[in-house]
């Protein structure tokens, strides 16, 4: 048997590619690093060498190059890694070292895919997967059949295996992403549709969402509830008594969360979040982001004007340095800003789902977890201002 264990991989030209007008390097998603380690292991298994870089190709037509950090040979199988590089991403598997080892299988046995250590297993239905298989991902797996195939028409292997998929530390990273809510336990997944990771794309974050809605729908939730973070989750938990599986954690993407409802219905949808936040939605913003929408005070004027404030009253809080201090205003005169904020989002949620058969309802919270604004339920199959 022979081992050999060296530093991180690397792509072509370096550590991932720069972008084009961004200057953002793009990296590699766990399926492509599942995918060269496979095509790694297999031509070992077959060759007795292991190619160093391994070149694989991704679904749009894209020819990485990666580095090996791991090699091992053994009597009837093969183990490569690869240290995924997610670019300039801040993704919590940056840097996890990704390796497959692969067995030969009796003729006709075609690719078989087992979950090593730190690679998850689903145990909930509503996921693309069945209960009970590893959490790798449809494209990856066609990825490392298609290369499996390739391999074996190069050297002359029958393309019959097993590929155990793991990532070192991968049960630990898990914790810090959706895998536990959504029933895949015991590791990460490995994910990716095009085998490239592009920073700040949040796609994996929005798949989060929509995975978190279709486990939901198949344990078979009425109400879920779109939170923007852990304090809105224990507001909205203590509202409704909604277990964890009906938790979205929405995050910045509120328009995520309304869309994929939309095409996906749930008998209920609560909004929760932060009152600056949902002021945002309430004002025709999906993507809640700082960077990407900002708090309109001249917008909350027109809201507190609304509720009975006066032009003095009105004024201030069009000047008012932040949006919980507009609020403060409204709620020393009496005006109840956080109420009129929160319908007003529901009826912009209502918008987004367009009819779909829908309740929607929104509670905005302060930074401690008060509820400072609250709208009635009212459903998308009737006007919002008859709820």
């Amino acid at each position: 048997m022979s081992s050999e264990v060296r530093g991180a991989g690397e792509a072509k030209g370096g550590r991932g590619a720069q972008l084009k007008h961004t200057g953002l390097r793009h990296g590699w998603t766990t399926g492509a690093c599942a995918t060269a380690a496979t095509t790694a292991a297999y031509t070992a298994l077959l060759t007795g060498g292991f190619p160093d870089p391994v070149t694989i190709t991704l679904p749009k037509g894209h020819t990485p190059s990666f580095a090996l950090a791991v090699e091992e040979l053994a009597v009837g199988r093969a183990t490569a890694g690869v240290v995924k590089d997610a670019g300039d991403d801040p993704d919590v598997t940056h840097g996890a070292l990704v390796r497959a080892t692969v067995r030969r299988l009796r003729p006709g046995a075609g690719v078989v895919f087992r979950a090593g250590p730190g690679v998850g297993t689903v145990t909930r239905p509503g996921l693309p997967l069945p209960v009970g298989e590893p959490a790798i991902n449809p494209v990856p797996r066609q990825m490392m059949r298609d290369h499996v195939a390739r391999v074996a028409a190069e050297h002359g292997g029958s393309g019959d295996v097993e590929v155990t998929v793991s990532v070192d530390h991968g049960e630990e990273i898990a914790r810090s992403t959706w895998n536990p809510r959504l029933g895949i336990l015991g590791g990460l997944s490995i994910l990716g549709t095009t085998g490239i990771v592009v920073p700040y794309s949040c796609s994996a974050w929005i798949d989060s969402i929509r995975r978190g809605v279709d486990v939901a729908r198949a344990a078979g939730r009425t109400h879920v509830a779109g939170c923007t973070g852990s304090t809105s989750e224990k507001t909205v938990v203590a509202a409704y008594d909604l277990p964890e599986d009906a938790l979205l954690d929405m995050g910045d993407f509120a328009g995520a969360v309304l869309k994929y409802v939309r095409r996906h219905p749930v008998e209920r949808l609560t909004i929760c979040g932060g009152f600056a936040k949902l002021s945002k939605l309430a004002a025709g913003h999906l993507d809640l982001h700082s960077a990407r929408s900002q708090v309109d005070k001249g917008f909350l004027a027109a809201l507190a004007r609304r509720g009975g404030a006066d032009e003095p009253l009105a004024t201030r809080v069009a000047e008012a340095n932040t949006g919980l201090a507009a609020l403060q205003l409204c709620a020393a005169a009496g005006v109840p800003l956080g109420d009129l904020v929160a319908t007003t989002a529901r009826d912009e949620a209502l918008r987004v789902l367009r009819g779909a058969p829908v309740t929607v309802d929104v509670i905005c919270i302060d930074r401690a977890g008060t509820i400072v604004g609250r709208s009635a339920p009212a459903t998308g199959l009737s006007s919002p201002s008859g709820a």
